[in-house]
């Protein structure tokens, strides 16, 4: 049996703690105490099936070396012995109860979000997502920013391919901090491994989740549900900051959204050249409509329609404008209202009209924006 020792302490030295956590393969021991609570959880459980394995092939090939026929062996005879059966009941009841104690403390906090210092709602959509500070009049659509270049294989991808956005999560370290999650369309899930923070978005729902970060630091995830054509383009990304810093990114955030208001507001006594209408209106169709239209503004067909000779494109400039900032209700076609500026809309709805061909001459100005916003208030 001494061989037998030595072999179990050589696997339990090779299975430790350092030598797993600087695994690339292992479970990541993340920034808040859950994510670490998770982790320890995890290899507990598992050194502790390492060590039943071992114990149990260990004791299997020594029986099948020392009690073969070639050494005259005679097998025991030991049926419905009670003594055995209670021992082999008992011994994984045990191990169980040592591994359910924890793991249920566990799966209990990570479910408590009460008392929380601040809530944020994510929504998640085809395939961006969107944050709103709640009672902070501060939200803000989180895209992809990852160049179309790198995703066709025409440029070097970077260390980050993928997992970038134009607008990151803001959050502060050392609070607890709430999400409401839901979605606008299909099925989501909101992850960031170094959170231990794994959450669906279901339409029609509200799941909530929390976490407190103890490091500052940018964190990034990514949609863990199948959700479409490109869920693989639909990160997520978090930057945690002190809470003097937060609350002066904070105040930056508000004091940008009313200087957008206001830019908003003089630009509609304006009438904007078309050459700066399209060039800006490539640029927001490429982030945001080329994922579905195509950059070519041929679609997928049976799946997404061309916009290329499109009737609708083609047709009256009002119907136009009313479905690009309202959407089509049981379609994927989304409203960008809230997720885009007046100016950004006069632009891509210019630059559908007059490219790839279709070239109407019509120049969308922001004041005719405003106006379809203004009609859908009234209306409702």
């Amino acid at each position: 049996m001494g061989k037998l020792t030595s072999t179990l302490w050589l696997i339990l030295c090779v299975f430790s703690h350092p030598v797993l956590a600087n695994s690339q393969y292992n479970m990541r021991k993340g920034v808040t105490d859950i994510s670490n609570n998770v982790y320890q959880l995890h290899m507990t459980i598992f050194i502790i099936c390492c060590v039943i394995g071992v114990i149990v092939f260990a004791i299997m090939f020594w029986a099948l070396i020392h009690h073969r026929k070639s050494k005259g062996a005679v097998p025991a005879q030991f049926h419905e012995s009670t003594k055995v059966e209670i021992l082999w009941t008992a011994i994984p009841f045990v191990i169980l109860i040592a591994m359910a104690v924890p793991a249920t403390k566990t799966l209990i906090a990570m479910e408590d979000a009460s008392k929380a210092d601040l809530t944020i709602k994510i929504t998640g959509s085809q395939w961006k997502w969107h944050y709103e500070y709640m009672g902070e009049d501060v939200e803000f659509y989180s895209i992809l920013s990852t160049p179309q270049d790198e995703i066709a294989n025409l440029a070097d991808k970077n260390p980050n391919y993928l997992l970038e956005v134009d607008k990151p999560l803001v959050l502060p370290i050392n609070q607890k901090v709430r999400f409401l999650m839901t979605s606008d369309d299909v099925i989501h899930s909101w992850w960031v491994p170094d959170f231990a923070v794994k959450k669906d978005a279901n339409p029609g729902f509200i799941n909530e989740t929390w976490t407190n970060i103890n490091e500052e630091g940018t964190y990034r995830g990514q949609c863990a549900e199948l959700c479409g054509k490109d869920h693989g383009f639909m990160p997520v990304v978090v930057v945690a900051k002190s809470e003097a810093d937060f609350k002066t990114w904070l105040a930056d955030a508000k004091q940008a959204k009313q200087k957008a208001a206001l830019a908003d507001a003089a630009l509609l006594d304006k009438t904007l050249p078309k050459e700066e209408l399209m060039t800006l209106g490539e640029q927001v169709y490429m982030a945001n409509c080329a994922a579905c239209h195509q950059p070519t503004g041929m679609g997928l067909p049976g799946v997404f329609p061309a916009l290329k000779g499109s009737p609708i494109v083609l047709g009256d400039i009002k119907d136009h404008i009313d479905v690009v900032i309202h959407g089509r209700p049981g379609t994927a076609m989304q409203a960008f209202a809230k997720q885009l500026s007046i100016k950004q809309l006069a632009a891509v709805i210019t630059y559908k009209r007059n490219a790839w061909g279709n070239d109407t001459g019509d120049v969308i100005q922001p004041s005719q924006i405003q106006a379809a916003l203004d009609a859908k208030v009234e209306a409702n």
